[in-house]
């Protein structure tokens, strides 16, 4: 069996876009006529560049190879160019292709990944949620209303989830880490208050703050929350300053979390290494994909480390998630987004139920992608998956982050 043939699809979520603006989904097809999906998770260039990085990966490295060397193929898109070391850009297009291989073999074998990966650890999985706006609430409100969020994490936890994730502490800009105005530290406060009144003990919350804070600015609003007792403060520095965020992780009682903008076991090593984090988020489709994230997970059980798999994507990143999350003991937590579209897309073949997610018997990554409804929805803009704003914070007039896409397009 080899790999033969690769289709790229970039589809678009409707409206307002949960998962992130565009999803690029790769089916990759062997001389045997099995088909694998994988996703591509976000990435640095546009989707019409990138698919031509995700087209010369597969084949300069992939093609013609047996989709089970998984190893060599992985080895292969490291180095390409002499380089050897971690690549954003270019693994991302590898995990994707990675990822669709796992799907052949598991169909090839009529498995499911996880039995081929060291088989089934967990029965169940438990999930969390991002706080998104509940039908009546204001979309352009919702974000800077402790109120509306406390509404929605109790509706989540009447749904059976017992963790919410929520980021009120914008801006999220391209200038690197920034000390937080007061006001956003008080708002962060405001909605931690809200939350933990509407599901008590019920729930864990999961503070996000997607690396916007300089190092002294993450230390005053972790401390500012601990009295709430979030169960982690997510990427509180921007990912590359491993040294800095061990200095928070050092300064705040809440466990620190990072890992979804990071990529193969270099950088997740090195977090570890540095005392920095003591939950890894890896995005699959762009960390290296299945096998490299396993290896992860083995050398984070080393640190006594937890991994909780990253989603603001679509759902074949969530099903390679969810088969990965199946094999290992250190599981903590599993990222859930669950729109229409995302159900639709795979024919509702997983579901999260009573807060957890039950991993699928079925071949593969267990789940039927509908490949007319993908290519029904073309993205046709010229936005990448996530931007981030140039202005910087507003201390004089307070901030407010609308989530993965600003009201207007809603």
């Amino acid at each position: 069996m080899r790999l033969q043939d690769l289709d790229i699809i970039v589809t678009a979520p409707p409206a307002p876009g949960w998962g992130g603006r565009y999803w690029i989904l790769v089916k990759v097809t062997t001389d045997t006529g099995i088909t694998g999906w994988g996703e591509c998770y976000a990435s640095s260039v546009g989707p019409q560049a990138m698919s031509h990085v995700i087209r010369d990966v597969f084949e300069r490295h992939m093609a013609g190879e047996n989709p089970e060397n998984i190893e060599l193929m992985f080895r292969r898109a490291y180095s390409s160019g002499f380089t050897q070391r971690p690549d954003l850009t270019v693994m991302g297009a590898f995990s994707g292709l990675e990822i669709a291989c796992w799907d052949i073999l598991g169909k090839d074998r009529n498995r499911p990944v996880h039995a081929l990966i060291g088989g089934r650890m967990n029965e169940r999985i438990r999930a969390y949620t991002y706080l998104y706006p509940l039908p009546h609430h204001s979309m352009a409100e919702f974000w800077t209303s402790p109120e509306q969020a406390g509404e929605c994490a109790a509706e989540m936890v009447r749904q059976g989830y017992t963790a919410v994730k929520f980021d009120p502490a914008g801006p999220y800009t391209m200038r690197g880490g920034h000390m937080p105005a007061m006001t956003d530290i008080s708002l962060s406060v405001a909605f931690c208050k809200a939350i933990r009144e509407a599901v008590g003990d019920k729930a864990d919350l999961l503070f996000g703050t997607h690396g916007q804070f300089n190092t002294a600015g993450a230390i005053r609003l972790g401390q500012a929350l601990e009295p709430y007792s979030p169960l982690w403060f997510e990427e509180p520095t921007p990912p590359d300053n491993i040294e800095d965020m061990a200095r928070v992780a050092r300064n705040v009682r809440i466990p620190v979390a990072t890992g979804e903008r990071m990529t193969t076991k270099a950088e997740f090593g090195a977090v570890l290494r540095a005392g920095a984090a003591e939950i890894l988020q890896p995005a699959l489709g762009r960390a290296g994909g299945i096998w490299e994230m396993k290896k992860v997970a083995a050398i984070a059980e080393l640190f006594n480390a937890q991994m909780a798999p990253h989603l603001y994507a679509g759902p074949v990143e969530w099903a390679a998630n969810i088969q990965l999350a199946a094999s290992i003991p250190n599981i903590l937590l599993l990222e859930s987004i669950e729109t229409p579209f995302h159900d639709k897309l795979i024919k509702g073949s997983i579901r999260v139920d009573n807060g957890f997610v039950i991993p699928s018997d079925a071949p593969g990554l267990g789940i039927d992608v509908d490949e007319e409804l993908a290519r029904a929805h073309p993205f046709t803009g010229h936005d990448l998956h996530l931007n981030m704003q140039e202005a910087p914070c507003d201390y004089q007039n307070g901030n407010a982050f609308q989530g993965g896409a600003p009201a207007k397009e809603g």
